[in-house]
């Protein structure tokens, strides 16, 4: 039986670390490098030349593994999460209206 030679760090209550991309961005390349994949076929299905399809697979592989990177050290675990959820925040709540606090008891 063989062991991997890749090594996952988890411990308890830690995330799970690849590389040195935490959590979520693990998933992120990867769904990334797949549609990569789908874009290497179909540009290879509508006839482009080889090595072209390759140099642009290569080239957006190559930003999309260093923005990836960047994030997961920017953000990191749960950074960009929150920074997704701080958009939604509404920056003033208006009320028209005194019904909501004349009804509020001790």
């Amino acid at each position: 039986m063989e062991t991997s030679v890749y090594q996952i760090n988890k411990g308890i209550n830690k995330p799970v670390e690849f590389k040195g991309l935490k959590a979520q961005y693990i998933w992120y390349l990867g769904g990334a490098l797949l549609a990569l994949l789908v874009l290497f076929a179909i540009l290879f299905i509508c006839g482009v030349n080889t090595f072209i399809c390759l140099g642009i697979i290569l080239a957006l592989g190559a930003y999309v593994v260093t923005y990836v990177y960047k994030l997961s050290h920017t953000h990191g675990q749960y950074g960009l999460m929150k920074k997704m959820a701080k958009r939604s925040i509404p920056t003033t709540v208006k009320s028209y209206s005194r019904k909501e606090f004349t009804g509020l008891k001790k």
